[in-house]
């Protein structure tokens, strides 16, 4: 598993695991556990947007360079 894809994935559970503790927070009337419930969605989402941000960036990285090679290659 390459570091994009393992990031994305622990975005994906730190999300889930925000979605199951805000949910108890909820239901128990407890705001602090709802309050960590809700960060850990966004820490969630963060990660899977910087995963995602990460790859693009490498793939206009390769682009860029297969062009130079191209240039040179002439």
């Amino acid at each position: 598993m390459n570091d994009e894809t393992r990031t994305k994935a622990e975005g994906m559970v730190d999300e889930g695991k925000g979605r199951v503790k805000s949910a108890a927070g909820e239901l128990t009337g407890d705001n602090k556990t709802k309050g960590e419930g809700e960060l850990d969605q966004m820490v969630g989402k963060v990660k899977q947007g910087a995963a995602d941000l990460k790859g693009k960036a490498e793939d206009a990285i390769d682009k860029l360079r297969d062009h130079d090679q191209k240039e040179d290659d002439r």
